[in-house]
């Protein structure tokens, strides 16, 4: 594995313009965002998404493949920049860095370039304020054989790096499609999706609800849950039970539980890991 270039000053223009990209606005303006560590970088090769530029940092490393990594990386097409750890740390936000930081540019996907699949399993996030959740719901997501993820009217970037980082590279797995409310529920009609609305204010329970048949699953943000759109329109409106004193559930522990349900009644397993 060779790169191209070697920095270790950190004045060096191509770390400043890394830095800048740990702001929303720089990342909204240029396009782009960054994936930090091996495991997000991984899912983002196997996944073939593009990745611009990888700076790496060999003493920072935590394990022995990350060569091997770096190196499909560059057969993609990425160009491969070693940095010292100083230069490393001045562009992450993170206290623990792993030796890896990409360069990659904002792929969005309009809900319209998207058909369902065959399972017909769907999520829908409206206004999902915190990025570490809206990362979790992305692993939940795949985890659970998800065909796709409408994120409405979102009060969080998904390119966020800490969504990415939260998802441990799973926005590279499940197809993101991004739109308003009122056009995610148009489009699961056309194609004959129930919606099922998660709200405390219902009597139906999870587990009672059919979903054996294509649906989307649709969450809302903690504080205010979901729009007048979704509870008023949506096809069915469930509920998970709350036994205590707490009056919600995180939101990507909720998703969990209910992706999970879809999981349980369709009968889906998948063989252990080795």
């Amino acid at each position: 594995m060779k790169s191209a270039l070697k920095i270790e000053s950190l004045q060096n223009p191509r770390v400043k313009a890394v830095v800048r990209l740990n702001e929303a606005r720089e990342r909204a303006t240029q396009q782009r965002t960054l994936v930090e560590g091996y495991r997000p970088l991984l899912r983002a090769v196997e996944n073939g998404y593009p990745l611009e530029e990888i700076y790496f940092c060999p003493t920072l490393f935590l394990g022995v493949n990350e060569p091997a990594l770096l190196e499909r990386a560059a057969q993609a097409g990425a160009g491969l920049i070693e940095v010292t750890e100083e230069a490393l740390r001045k562009m992450t936000t993170r206290n623990r860095p792993e030796g890896l930081l990409a360069v990659a540019p904002i792929v969005r996907r309009p809900l319209q370039s998207h058909q369902p699949g065959a399972r017909g399993f769907y999520l829908i996030v409206e206004r999902i304020e915190r990025p570490g959740n809206l990362g979790t719901i992305f692993r939940s997501a795949d985890a659970a054989g998800v065909e796709g993820i409408m994120i409405c009217d979102p009060q969080t970037d998904a390119f966020n790096p800490e969504v990415i980082r939260a998802s441990i590279g799973a926005v590279f797995s499940t197809p993101m499609l991004e739109a308003r409310s009122a056009e995610a529920l148009a489009w699961c009609r056309h194609y004959g999706l129930q919606t099922v609305a998660a709200t405390p204010h219902t009597e139906l329970l999870y587990t009672a609800a059919d979903f054996t048949q294509p649906l989307a699953i649709v969450v809302g943000a903690e504080k205010v849950g979901l729009s007048e759109l979704w509870l008023t329109q949506a096809d069915l409106r469930v509920r998970i039970p709350m036994l205590g004193q707490a009056d919600s559930l995180n939101v990507a522990t909720a998703t969990t539980l209910l992706l999970y349900e879809v999981v349980r009644q369709r009968g889906v397993s998948a063989p252990p890991r080795p």
